[in-house]
């Protein structure tokens, strides 16, 4: 037998309308706020995520799904849904169409890393991207479109945590201080952490082994550090939330895990799932467009990882999603009747009315326990007595109450 590969699930049928409730909700969110669907390859050129995710983080340095193609080029398949939309940008020209461009994105994203409570090495992201705005007004928009659809989907228990880690201004006086702070400490920290110290010091703070936590926990805020323009930013971040009635606390050691970040970074955390709690994480990112080729474009958004939110819903009873149920189950006896089920059955689907009709030879108590099994709305028992009559009765399943119609009305239902 082969099995699935590690860090992988199946999502079955009797699953498949939770992720359709979530999915929904996300569409008509992000539609609501003038966000419209974009769509990018699975595996891009390998460079787009060096350049734009950064060579330092974990995702570049241990976590891709990296290859060379027949053609000797190397792709990687996509660890994260940003790098792309910042190459689409670029490549079909959408800085010449309307600003701020909105774009959402439901999507694969894979990683090699060690499966946990809602992360998987392939696991499906909700992203939102707002390009062309450098207004904090465009931040908050996109925090509350987050916010909107975390309420949306049932979830009400959250924590929004908020911080800005500047610009390359203020961040070079601030890698200054840490790497100060850090200083003789540095041998005792992990090998990730002293290879992160010359190249991106800022990164050694989102290191979650024990030993490295310990030394920094002490160490400077990047808050104390911010230029002028970026304080006034950051301000006027809180001011636009607080006018839109939405609760934050600002948290100075949440840097987030990518370095195309800028000033605005935030996470939406839940402790219902254990120490792994961020839902949904994001921020500002001025500086990917033009680091991946582009001309400089203000950017802000956020990814949300859809097993994680699914896992928190399943375990505050949040989860409001209905199994998709059949409208009509026809239940033949006799081959007449057979024929005629799947005919009405045909008529029905091609109106948009969900119906079934046995597939399986079954008897008229068996069809009546699937139809029960499956959710049917409706069940119409057709025999040859009701082939002669023209007429049938039809069973609300929910009531058990019946209504005798007219076998030719039934598909004009």
């Amino acid at each position: 037998m082969i099995n699935i590969p590690k860090g992988t699930k199946d999502m079955l049928p009797q699953e498949a309308y939770k992720w359709h409730y979530v999915e929904r909700i996300a569409r008509a969110t992000a539609g609501a706020f003038g966000f419209k669907e974009i769509r990018t390859p699975m595996f891009e050129h390998t460079e787009l995520f060096l350049r734009g995710v950064g060579e330092t983080t974990d995702i570049v340095t241990k976590e891709m799904y990296t290859f060379d193609d027949k053609g000797g080029r190397s792709m990687t398949l996509r660890p994260e849904g940003t790098a792309g939309v910042a190459r689409c940008f670029i490549e079909n020209g959408l800085s010449q169409g309307v600003m701020p461009m909105k774009a959402y994105y439901l999507a694969s994203v894979f990683r090699y890393e060690k499966p946990q409570n809602g992360r998987l090495r392939e696991h499906h992201q909700f992203g939102v991207e707002l390009y062309g705005s450098d207004s904090p007004a465009a931040d908050a928009e996109v925090i509350s479109l987050a916010d909107t659809f975390l309420r949306n989907v049932g979830l009400t228990s959250l924590e929004l945590n908020l911080n800005s880690i500047g610009c390359p201004k203020c961040r070079a006086q601030y890698n200054k201080a840490l790497k100060e702070y850090i200083g003789e400490n540095l041998t005792s920290m992990c090998g990730q952490c002293q290879a992160r110290f010359e190249k991106n010091p800022l990164r050694i703070l989102d290191c979650k082994e024990e030993k490295c936590k310990q030394v920094t926990k002490n160490a400077p805020k990047i808050l104390d550090f911010l230029c002028d323009d970026c304080r006034a930013h950051f301000e006027a971040v809180q001011k636009n939330l607080s006018e839109l009635g939405i609760k934050f606390t600002v948290n100075p050691g949440i840097v987030r895990g990518l370095d195309y970040y800028t000033r605005t970074v935030f996470e939406f955390v839940s402790t219902d799932i254990g120490a792994q709690g961020t839902v949904c994480g994001g921020g500002r990112y001025n500086n990917l467009v033009e680091e991946v080729g582009g001309k400089p474009t203000p950017a802000v958004g956020f990814g949300l990882g859809l097993e994680r939110l699914l896992l928190v819903l399943e375990n505050t009873n949040g989860l409001k999603a209905e199994e998709e149920r059949v409208d009509y189950y026809l239940a033949p006896l006799g081959d007449s009747a057979k024929a005629l089920c799947r005919k009405l059955a045909y008529t029905l689907r091609r109106k948009g009315v969900s119906a079934e009709t046995d597939l399986m030879d079954r008897s008229v108590k068996a069809q009546m326990k699937y139809a029960d099994k499956i959710g049917a709305k409706y069940v119409v028992v057709i025999g040859d007595d009701e082939i002669a009559k023209g007429v049938v009765s039809v069973k609300n399943m929910a009531d058990g109450t019946t209504e005798e119609r007219t076998i030719e009305s039934l598909k004009t239902l």
